[in-house]
């Protein structure tokens, strides 16, 4: 099982944590026993985002790119995300836990992703995780009891004696998270409602007046 670094940012934010990952197209040519690690610099708990762009150029018909995302505090459990290759676009989104096992919560055959789609996986301790495709929401509020992730692996062979499935490009996962609270764009809805509020009274007293 090959391990692979992370490299970090520093976002503008403070409480927020960014890491960004190119994961080569030769990652995804094993199967999912020997599946590439990958390490993240920052751990990103309970409110984070994923955005991944997949530019893989995919080998024979039958090759997948999968992603499992782990929770840092539970090795048995994980989000798994699937994306198959040219014509069909397969993709799945599956989750692993250690008391109900691995199950698909959403799949599609044909066209479930394209490559000019960033597909965005996100969640919040009010909310669960959510998954979208380009502008299409595919997984809304899922509650998978808090979610904290260090690390996730990849691969794209159903077996050893298959044919690579990817021949080259790669695919790019950035990682957001920090305490919502702490960032100013966090109070922007209500400093907009306020002054919308605010407006109102003046106007009401203004035509009272008139």
């Amino acid at each position: 099982m090959p391990l692979f670094p992370a490299f970090a940012q520093s976002p503008m934010n403070k409480s927020e944590h960014l890491d960004t990952v190119e994961v080569p197209f030769n990652a995804f040519n094993v199967i999912s026993h020997n599946a590439a690690v990958f390490y993240l610099e920052h751990e990103h708990a309970t409110n984070w985002q994923i955005e991944i762009q997949n530019k893989l150029l995919y080998a024979n018909p039958n090759g997948n790119a999968v992603i499992r995302l782990y929770d840092n505090l539970n090795t048995e459990k994980y989000v798994e995300v699937g994306m198959g290759s040219q014509p069909d676009y397969k993709f799945w989104v599956a989750v692993n836990t250690p008391t109900d096992g691995y199950f698909v919560i959403h799949e599609e055959r044909n066209n479930g992703w394209s490559p000019d789609k960033i597909i965005t996986v996100q969640h919040s301790s009010n909310s669960g995780l959510s998954l979208t495709v380009g502008q299409k929401t595919v997984v809304d509020q899922l509650d998978v009891a808090g979610f904290t992730i260090k690390n996730f692996a990849v691969y794209g062979m159903g077996s050893s004696t298959d044919p690579p499935a990817i021949n080259s490009g790669s695919m790019i996962l950035s990682f957001l998270s920090g305490d919502p609270i702490q960032n100013p764009i966090f109070y922007m809805p209500m400093i907009v409602l306020a002054g919308t509020a605010a407006l109102i009274i003046v106007l009401v007293k203004t035509k009272k007046r008139t």
